[in-house]
């Protein structure tokens, strides 16, 4: 900053010795109190926290609402927010203490107590909503309150359950305007987190002001924001380009992500690694085509992802080949090491073995956006290209869909999948264990025991073991299988700060960053 200054100071010294009416330069001591406008193409699926458990909700409940506990950027350790205290009781992993703070209040003015934490945790469970966020908590057995403490008991050992409470599953709700057995209804919040909801048009925007009774882990909130939700990258894209949004964040179209300059000087660009995922996800119920785990594998046999990265998404991304992205403990390749190469011949042999009728009839769903479209098209095309699949394809609108796989509508799907919380956990017990969010009837006494195992130590690099093993399991029984880990981009305008803190990879949208330089 100190060289930046001196410039600025060298160029007004020569204005004022030409006398070309320097003043008339000099920045306004009136701060620029308008909205800043971030544009994405994600969906919000719910404005009711019991109700959602996806990306484009999971961004906006971390500014509206507030959890027990929360994650700096780049954190691995969450902190408290809501409230004072947290910590296990004894050396068990069993029983989860939290003292709630004694000055806080939802939007309405009415101030938060235990006993309204309890309410949240035992209402979501309750409603157990089919694209909810209670598969987090499968060991969740009891809430107690006293005073201002709140004691979870668990049903097994999990290290991993302070994490879990700094998510979105963990947003604290007014029991006073959230029905204790349904899904809130409308386009109001009453929250307690750094922003509080003016106004709200389901897929169209959201408008964001300040919350001047947050009190929290954060310092200070910041300036208005309105967000501007798009059908679609390329709709994004050209709002981009119009200068309609100052910010923007997932996604723009591959191919001008490609073209981005992290050094360009008409805007700034973040790019960041990033544990964003993306699985082909098989319906293993048994009246599927795809119960036969043999027929799976033989799927696993036929993908190629090397056009998926280079043709379809402009090297954008990384080809995965296990559960648990790189980066995080336990990360292995199961599915490089048992499926090296694309092999019709084995994939066929497979089939056979099986007693498919070829082609097999399969129907195959995915989100109806641009973004999709391409990826769709390029796998349907490794499917039938050798005569085994007979692939009916269905583009279908976003709550749609998660409603649809939910209820075992489709063979194959594929499903985005970002991080809950910095740890391999997110990826296990969410998409495989018993219940799984994926909705596709895979169950396995093998893998849960395997996920109770990741559970058990606080000291997360005593995992390592018992993960890659899980990863195995996968590839054995390929209830899914891993395509590509993706990068994160912002990119934002020239005269916003704090676009670079906007996101750190997982579900949190830190909007209280942005601002106006």
């Amino acid at each position: 900053m100190r060289s930046i200054r001196l410039r600025i100071l060298a160029i007004l010294v020569v204005l004022v010795v030409a006398g070309a009416g320097a003043w008339q330069l000099l920045p306004s001591d009136e701060e620029n109190e308008s909205p800043i406008t971030v544009g994405t193409s994600d969906e919000v699926t719910s404005l009711d926290p019991a109700g959602a458990y996806d990306a484009g909700s999971w961004a906006i409940y971390s500014n509206l609402y507030q959890s027990l506990m929360t994650f700096r950027s780049g954190a691995v350790v969450p902190e408290p927010d809501a409230a004072e205290s947290c910590g296990f009781i004894g050396e068990k992993l069993q029983t989860y203490r939290c003292t709630l703070r004694d000055d806080l209040t939802f939007s309405n003015g009415r101030k938060i107590t235990a006993a309204d934490v309890k309410y949240s945790f035992e209402r979501m469970l309750r409603i157990k909503a089919d694209v909810g966020p209670s598969v987090l908590f499968p060991s969740l057995k009891t809430v107690v309150t006293e005073g201002r403490t709140i004691t979870f008991n668990l049903s097994a050992r999990d290290a991993t359950f302070p994490q879990k409470l700094a998510t979105g599953a963990g947003s604290i709700v007014d029991p006073t305007h959230y029905p204790d057995d349904k899904l809130r209804t409308g386009n109001q919040v009453d929250g307690s987190g750094p922003y509080t909801l003016a106004s709200y048009t389901p897929g169209v925007a959201a408008e964001l002001v300040p919350n001047p009774a947050y009190k929290g882990a954060l310092k200070k909130t910041g300036g208005p924001v309105d967000i501007r939700y798009f059908d679609g990258s390329e709709a994004l894209q050209a709002a981009w380009a119009a200068g309609d949004v100052d910010v923007t964040h997932r996604q723009l179209p591959s191919e001008q992500l490609a073209e981005l300059d992290p050094g360009a000087t008409d805007m700034r660009v973040t790019e960041a690694d990033s544990a964003e995922i993306r699985n082909l996800v098989f319906n293993v119920r048994k009246d599927s085509p795809l119960s036969d785990k043999r027929i799976r594998q033989a799927i696993a046999w036929l993908i190629d992802r090397g056009p998926l990265v280079a043709d379809v998404y402009r090297s954008t991304v990384d080809p995965l080949y296990s559960l648990i992205p790189q980066g995080y403990i336990g990360h292995s390749t199961p599915f490089f090491d048992a499926y090296p190469e694309p092999d019709p011949k084995r994939a066929r042999a497979l089939m056979e073995e099986a007693g498919a009728k070829l082609p097999l009839p399969l129907t195959f769903a995915h989100r109806d956006d641009d973004a999709n479209k391409e990826e769709s098209a390029e796998l349907v095309r490794q499917l039938e290209k050798d005569g085994l699949f007979d692939v009916t394809e269905k583009a279908v609108e976003w709550q749609a869909f998660q409603k649809g796989y939910a209820a075992g509508e489709y063979d194959a799907y594929t499903v985005g999948w970002l991080p809950d919380f910095p740890d391999p956990d997110t990826f296990s017990q969410p998409l495989v264990g018993r219940d799984s969010s994926l909705h596709n009837g895979y169950v396995s006494a093998r893998m849960d025991a395997l996920i109770s195992a990741t559970q058990q130590y606080s000291d997360r690099g005593r995992t390592s073991a018992d993960f890659k093993e899980l990863q195995q399991l996968v590839g054995e029984d390929v209830p899914l299988v891993p395509l590509w880990q993706k990068k994160d981009y912002v990119v934002s305008k020239q005269s916003v700060s704090g676009s670079q803190y906007l996101s750190d990879g997982t579900g949190i949208w830190r909007l209280w960053e942005l601002s106006w330089i």
